[in-house]
């Protein structure tokens, strides 16, 4: 990896083993920061305070081997990335703003795809990671994840029929909770379904009234404008001397008429005459028949004005317009269908609400089975790797258990409460001594122990489940001597299967690393390319004095530390 304006790193290249590589170095002086490059390329959240102050951005490139053909090639590959000699070049760019940038393989990418990728690339372990193996939840996960397929399996079915049974469960507390406001809303839907139809209203009827009302209310002023107009373009019968358009226009095209032959233009121009006297005739006809049809009927006006008061009735109450009302109708007849049907419905998802409950019981059985069945098999490994771990006489076993809830299902004989992952409560227990009673490694592991505790159930799924590197963060945290011996010796074994990365502050681990690299600041307070460097024979021997006494030249200190080294070397 090359890190760069990371955290107190300036510029630094780390350069891991392939087998057992140790990060050490004094407290503060970027080992964690180590840590936290490598999370960013697999994923992790990017922070805008782990910019180095003064730059514009920390970037993180890494360079990791993948089989050809493997899962995370092909991965890779889907993504657009680009293999270098089975090698995938990653790289991650965080700005001082926090803005996140991913590349994989000379492809930009979104960075859920590291994420996807780290799954089969790294397992991550932290002091974080202690406390989060104190939770219950993370316990069963850690079981079901030992389990594999006897547990996903029925764990896949559980949770689809889980979701589905919340599904129809809520739409029934829904219909039967809130009968009394859907029975109030059914004879609101019904009584205003009735008025509409008492009605009959027709589309677009209260338009044509309206327009039926304007003109009978006026039907005198109308008859006598249209009279008065039909007079002016034809005539008058009863005034022979007075002046009309139709006559004016008649004689303008008969004078037009006699010399037309002498003017193209003149004669379109009476054409364009005759045609306004031909439209005046028209005109003319059409005023004559709108007066003589004309009615002024007071009957009819009081009947228009009560329909349009019914109309007016129903438009308040139920949309703006006719329309608007027709179409309120519609769906309220489909939701009165809807409400109506109630009883039957409620008939069908109790039904349906009963087998999936009867479904789930023999599921959450199934899932019982299967973790009581991997529980004993997972607790007897860890118990096998802490004797390796200078716990010789721990006994783990795990408890599973169920809590009593009236309204869950039927699991073994008994009602219990059922959640998204079954109906168990899965806790891990540990006797650290003979005769010591079981008891919640949350209470009853010191943090030495929880150290050693998470170390094997890691070093156990490493044999079921292994990726290729492990990476373990002051993992050993609150052990010491003996203890601390067998932890670099397990580590050590570990290994010889899959490449490890251990920051540690243990000389009794660092020795058992196949490569150690110090982490150091220089004197402006930063960690330059040459503040993170491989420690070989003397330089090595220097730095595990210090860990073991903080002084580099105390011969006391080197004979333990070469000690330590020849120990290390007798195991391999």
């Amino acid at each position: 990896m090359r890190i760069r304006s990371l955290g107190v790193i300036d510029d630094a290249v780390v350069e891991l083993s392939p087998g057992f590589t140790a990060v050490t170095g004094e407290t503060g002086a970027g080992k964690t920061m180590v840590v936290t490059s490598l999370g960013l390329l697999l994923g992790g959240r990017a922070d805008a305070a782990l910019v180095r102050l003064g730059a514009d951005k920390a970037v993180v490139e890494g360079r990791i081997t993948v089989p050809a053909g493997s899962s995370v090639a092909v991965r890779a590959e889907e993504a657009g990335a680009e293999l270098d000699e089975g090698a995938l070049l990653i790289s991650r760019t965080v700005s001082a703003e926090g803005r996140s940038r991913a590349h994989v393989g000379g492809r930009g990418v979104p960075v859920g795809v590291l994420a996807e990728l780290a799954d089969e690339l790294v397992a991550v372990h932290g002091q974080t990671d202690q406390q989060g193996l104190l939770k219950l939840s993370r316990q069963r996960q850690a079981l079901d994840r030992y389990a594999g397929d006897a547990v996903a399996a029925p764990l896949a079915k559980y949770t689809e029929a889980y979701r589905r049974l919340r599904t129809v469960s809520g739409r029934l507390e829904e219909i039967t909770t809130r009968a009394r406001e859907r029975a109030q809303e059914a004879d609101m839907l019904r009584y205003g379904l009735d008025e509409i139809a008492g009605v009959e209203p027709r589309a677009g009827e209260d338009t044509e009234l309206a327009e039926e009302a304007e003109r009978l209310g006026h039907a005198e002023a109308l008859s006598s404008a249209a009279t008065a107009a039909h007079g002016a373009l034809a005539g008058n019968p009863e005034d022979p001397e007075g002046i009309d358009a139709a006559t004016l226009v008649a004689g303008a095209q008969r004078a037009l008429e006699a010399v037309r032959s002498h003017d193209p233009a003149l004669a379109a121009l009476a054409d364009r005459i005759g045609e306004i006297g031909i439209l005046l005739g028209d005109v003319a006809g059409e005023l004559a028949g709108y007066a003589d049809d004309l009615d002024a009927d007071p009957l009819r006006l009081a009947a228009v004005e009560e329909r349009r008061a019914a109309l007016t009735g129903l438009t308040r109450k139920y949309g703006q317009d006719v329309d608007a009302v027709l179409e309120w109708a519609e769906r309220g007849a489909a939701r009165l269908g809807e409400l109506d049907g109630d009883d039957e419905r409620i008939d069908e998802l109790t039904a349906e609400r009963d087998a999936l409950r009867a479904e789930l019981s023999g599921l959450a059985q199934a899932l019982t089975d299967a973790r009581t069945e991997a529980a004993e098999r997972f607790a007897a490994a860890v118990t096998a790797e802490l004797a390796s771990l200078a716990m010789p006489h721990a006994r783990v076993s795990f408890d599973i258990r169920q809590n009593e809830d009236p309204l869950g299902v039927e699991v073994g004989g008994r009602t219990v409460a059922c959640g998204p992952s079954g109906a168990d409560e899965v806790e891990l227990l540990l006797a650290p001594h003979p005769g010591a009673p079981p008891r919640p490694i949350a209470k009853g592991a010191s943090g030495g122990e929880l150290s050693r505790v998470m170390l094997a159930v890691e070093v156990v799924f490493a044999g079921t489940d292994p990726v290729p590197t492990y990476l373990f963060d002051e993992v050993d945290a609150g052990v010491g001597g003996k203890a601390a011996v067998e932890i670099g010796r397990r580590l050590a074994r570990l290994a010889k299967t899959a490449q490890v990365v251990v920051v540690t502050h243990l000389p009794q681990v660092a020795a058992f690393a196949d490569r150690q690299l110090l982490v150091e600041k220089t004197n402006d307070g930063s960690v330059t390319r040459s503040g993170v460097k491989v420690l070989e024979g003397e330089d090595r021997i220097r730095e595990l004095s210090r860990m073991l006494a903080g002084q580099e030249d105390s011969e006391t200190a080197r004979a333990h530390a070469e000690e330590l080294l020849e120990t290390a070397r007798a195991d391999a």
